[in-house]
């Protein structure tokens, strides 16, 4: 098998019939949603061709505007709050604690979850006539802060947040967990016989020798912030007053609400435009240095 796995050419040859196929539905998609970008079509009758001005309108339109300004902000939040925490749920599963596998497991199951479901369960906390926040507020002796968090166009937003970071922090923190558990033990143990111990080691020997890892999921929390839609979908649908819009959102709106499948698709290759450029630009400027262990 090592020797299988070994073979570049062998790889190759077993992997190129799924990245054609997969490369090939995804080309052809792209293809057909510029060409229809191109058009003034209903989705039923025969387009016109409009050239461009979809995407003028795109670009003038003041809530796709404030959509594309809510992913960018919901890129800032996970970066800045569910990276860290994954990480440090990582390094703490992966010193070996009391209850490893328990906890792995728990901290996983948000991410085995359909966002529906998730989302039900965070509108029930948020609740504001009965929800557990508002009651929990009320508990501490916090009443006056007690709102309704969804339906309040100044914490809406953010609050769709929370359970979008809450989900996925399982998924990047075994992805995390997994390069840790995959560093020679020997590393370790050279480590505490110079000393280095505790988050001294974490800095110095853990955190360096996963950055391809982190890197990674860097990625993944960037592309998936700026198509981000189901949660924002099932939580508020865009509103309070378009305040939690984000660029899936209008799109979805555009194609399947008022029937506009031209200008829905050009929202659409932005989307992909979007993700392709920041995943490229990642990968370019974001340098890290092959693992040598």
């Amino acid at each position: 098998m090592d020797k299988f796995l070994g073979n570049k050419k062998a790889v190759m040859l077993f992997t190129l019939p799924s990245l054609l196929l997969f490369g090939g539905l995804l080309l052809v998609s792209v293809v057909f949603s510029f060409y229809y970008s191109t058009l003034e079509w209903n989705g039923i009758g025969e387009g016109v061709f409009i050239g461009l001005d979809n995407y003028i309108e795109m670009f003038q339109n003041t809530i796709f505007d404030k959509a594309i300004l809510n992913s960018f902000l919901l890129c800032v939040f996970t970066l800045a709050i569910q990276l860290p925490l994954a990480l440090i749920l990582a390094l703490i599963l992966a010193s070996h604690i009391k209850g490893e596998v328990f906890f792995r497991t728990v901290f996983f199951i948000p991410v085995t979850l359909s966002t529906v479901v998730v989302g039900q369960l965070w509108l029930k906390i948020y609740n504001p006539n009965y929800g557990v926040l508002n009651e929990l507020l009320k508990m501490i002796g916090l009443e006056q802060f007690t709102q309704n968090w969804l339906g309040d166009v100044n914490t809406a937003l953010f609050s769709a947040f929370v359970p979008i970071i809450w989900q996925n922090i399982g998924y990047h923190m075994l992805l995390m967990y997994t390069a840790i558990k995959s560093i020679p033990k020997d590393i370790h143990e050279s480590a505490q016989i110079d000393g280095a111990t505790g988050v001294k080691a974490a800095f110095k020997i853990t955190i360096p020798l996963i950055l391809p890892t982190i890197k990674t999921c860097a990625i993944f929390v960037i592309t998936g912030s700026l198509k981000a839609f189901d949660m924002i979908y099932v939580l508020t649908n865009g509103g309070p007053v378009n305040s939690t819009e984000v660029p899936s959102s209008v799109m979805f709106n555009s194609i399947f609400v008022i029937n506009r499948y031209g200008y829905g698709s050009a929202m659409a290759i932005f989307i992909v435009v979007e993700c392709i450029a920041i995943a490229f630009i990642l990968q370019r400027f974001v340098k890290t240095s092959p693992i040598e262990y």
